[in-house]
């Protein structure tokens, strides 16, 4: 368990240190070098956001009702890095659009169709500025000058699971999304349920 412990810790490393890397190269390389990153790239990019923030949804609500699992339980400790790794992942496709131009597009986010139901872009954005606040809020200084809040703010991340993830489905018609978003919703659900019944089991007759 020690050794298991030890990796996770590692792994939650390499996620932060990869995060950074991504943000501070990724946006360069989509301005500057973009046949580096071929459409094919651009969505495998994506795909790996998904699967990180579909890990993050789902390993929290697993460890509560499989607790007896040992296992399962140290996986929270990668919440941090793999939800990290995923709206850097995001974000840094915004931070392309911010130095190419970065009034043009501060200017249109305050126009009406960016935020146009029409090919379903308000959800594209509604998940962009979810994973941006996350970003910004994941680390030890946002925990303490938020205090109560902190829990409330980290809670965008379901806005930034399911707004991207219907976007995906909605736009492209991926059904590994619907799975996804099926999985944790039962997921989560079932978690729920079964944290209110112990509650209940614990307080006085």
């Amino acid at each position: 368990m020690k050794l298991y412990l030890t990796l996770i810790r590692r792994t939650q490393q390499i996620l932060m240190t990869l995060s950074v890397i991504a943000m501070m190269v990724l946006p360069l390389v989509l301005d500057f070098y973009p046949d580096f990153v071929s459409g094919a790239g651009v969505q495998h990019l994506y795909s790996v956001s998904h699967v990180l923030i579909f890990f993050v949804m789902m390993v929290r609500p697993l460890a509560d009702l499989l607790a007896s699992t040992q296992w399962i339980r140290p996986l929270v400790i990668l919440r941090k890095g793999a939800g990290v790794m995923s709206a850097a992942i995001a974000v840094s496709f915004l931070f392309a659009k911010l130095v190419v131009d970065p009034q043009g597009y501060v200017a249109s986010i305050t126009s009406l169709p960016y935020w146009s139901l029409w090919g379903y872009a308000v959800l594209a954005h509604m998940a962009d500025i979810a994973a941006m606040v996350l970003l910004v809020t994941s680390n030890n200084l946002s925990k303490k000058l938020l205090g109560g809040w902190w829990k409330r703010v980290q809670k965008l991340s379901y806005v930034y699971f399911y707004a991207s993830a219907l976007y995906v489905y909605l736009s492209y018609g991926d059904t590994n999304l619907l799975i996804a978003m099926a999985l944790v919703t039962t997921v989560t659900l079932m978690a729920f349920i079964e944290n209110r019944s112990k509650r209940q089991a614990l307080l006085p007759a």
